[in-house]
């Protein structure tokens, strides 16, 4: 159990009356001695009287148990409300601390006060201070005193189990929230008021690489609703690989017949490499650049023999054969082509005789069946058709898709025989 102290208030008056009895007992001593059995009578009655007073307006005054600033005082008072007993304890009450019961309460027997003084505390709120009285005991009270709740993301300091004390600065910062994209991702984020993206990104321990980039600037002051995007940027090294196509070389050969062909060497596709520099912002490439190109093989082109000979029969009846000649824009097809059936109007498996030589034409131009000469193509049959055959074009069968490819597009002479 605590113990408590007893507290007697004598007021000016009791003072006074008191020196007036003390007073009087010394004017009795000092009469003649004819009168001294008279004196000490009336003096013995008169120090009864008092005594008996005092002792009567002792008795009669109200026990009040006080607890001042956490520490419990028993007081004996005369006092007519809460506010004459502190009067009388020399405290001066400020509007802004505790006492309960309130200071206009009417003093009686037993009555329970408690008093707490308010302490004048320093707080912070989002950059603006401001003094602030309190009678909280912690920081936590001192928060719920001035009606602020927190959340996860709020900070305050000192710690919330700080003691309050005089001049104690408190200082409160209300998160807010706002966009951060990190490497593409995107999050709800949060920060308090003064805090820059540098702060920030240190605080969730996000580190930047040598080329990362930060928007905004890193000594800028975030914002409610703001949007904080780190890029991740990286540089690759990539290797391709190419072929070389090789070309169709054409030689002529007085051994041959005019309008044959033959092939001398098979061509081979060379291979060459190029090593990129590649720049990648959050995993996707933005940039390409060619750093060096090295041919690891050397490509060989095909060589092709075309006959001049002319024959004496060839050339007397040359004129003959020809019935009517024209220019026309070739392109080049094999039989494996997306949605070919590989075989041609006529019938023909072009799968089956890889050899053969045919043309696809406009039936209205070129009749199929026509036979034909094609100007760096030879002897060949109109033989098949095509959707985007129309008019003085035609399409000429290779075997191979390089040969197809190499062929290209071109504008040719084309001989219609008989």
């Amino acid at each position: 159990m605590t113990a408590c102290k007893i507290l007697y208030i004598i007021t000016p008056r009791e003072r006074e009356a008191f020196f007036i009895v003390i007073q009087s007992m010394k004017n009795l001593f000092s009469r003649s001695l004819r009168t001294k059995k008279w004196a000490i009578i009336s003096a013995s009655f008169i120090v009864f009287a008092a005594a008996t007073g005092f002792i009567v307006y002792e008795t009669t005054k109200e026990t009040v148990a006080m607890t001042l600033d956490g520490k419990e005082r028993i007081i004996k008072t005369h006092a007519a409300t809460i506010e004459d007993i502190f009067n009388e304890l020399d405290i001066a009450l400020r509007s802004e601390d505790y006492v309960f019961p309130s200071a206009n309460t009417k003093v009686k027997d037993n009555l329970k006060v408690v008093y707490k003084p308010a302490k004048q505390v320093q707080m912070v709120k989002d950059n603006e201070k401001k003094a602030v009285w309190s009678t909280a005991d912690t920081v936590e009270e001192f928060l719920k005193e001035q009606n602020i709740v927190l959340n996860e993301h709020d900070k305050v300091t000192p710690d919330l189990k700080t003691a309050i004390k005089k001049d104690l600065n408190i200082e409160v910062s209300i998160a807010f929230s706002f966009k951060l994209i990190n490497g593409g991702k995107e999050e709800e984020a949060w920060a308090t008021t003064s805090t820059t993206v540098a702060d920030f990104l240190s605080q969730q321990g996000i580190t930047l690489g040598e080329l990362d980039r930060v928007e905004p600037e890193k000594d800028s002051v975030i914002e409610k609703d703001a949007v904080v995007s780190v890029t991740r940027v990286e540089k690759v090294t990539d290797v391709v690989e190419e072929p070389i196509h090789f070309a169709v070389v054409t030689k002529k050969d007085n051994n041959l017949s005019q309008g044959t062909e033959k092939v001398v060497s098979q061509g081979q596709e060379g291979l060459l490499t190029k090593e990129f520099e590649v720049v990648l912002e959050n995993g996707k490439e933005v940039s390409r650049t060619l750093l060096k190109e090295t041919t690891v093989k050397e490509k060989q082109d095909k060589v092709v023999a075309v006959g001049t000979k002319v024959s004496a029969q060839t050339v007397s009846r040359g004129a003959d054969n020809v019935s009517k000649e024209f220019f026309v824009s070739s392109t080049a097809y094999t039989a494996n082509c997306n949605g070919c059936s590989g075989v041609t109007a006529t019938g023909v498996n072009l799968r089956a005789n890889p050899g053969v030589k045919v043309i696809a034409v406009d039936p209205s131009v070129i009749p199929l069946g026509t036979k034909v000469y094609v100007e760096g193509y030879g002897y060949a049959v109109a033989a098949d058709t095509g959707s985007a055959i129309k008019g003085n074009k035609v399409d000429v069968f290779f075997a191979s898709k390089e040969d197809a490819y190499r062929w290209g597009r071109r504008t040719v002479k084309i001989k219609i025989l008989n």
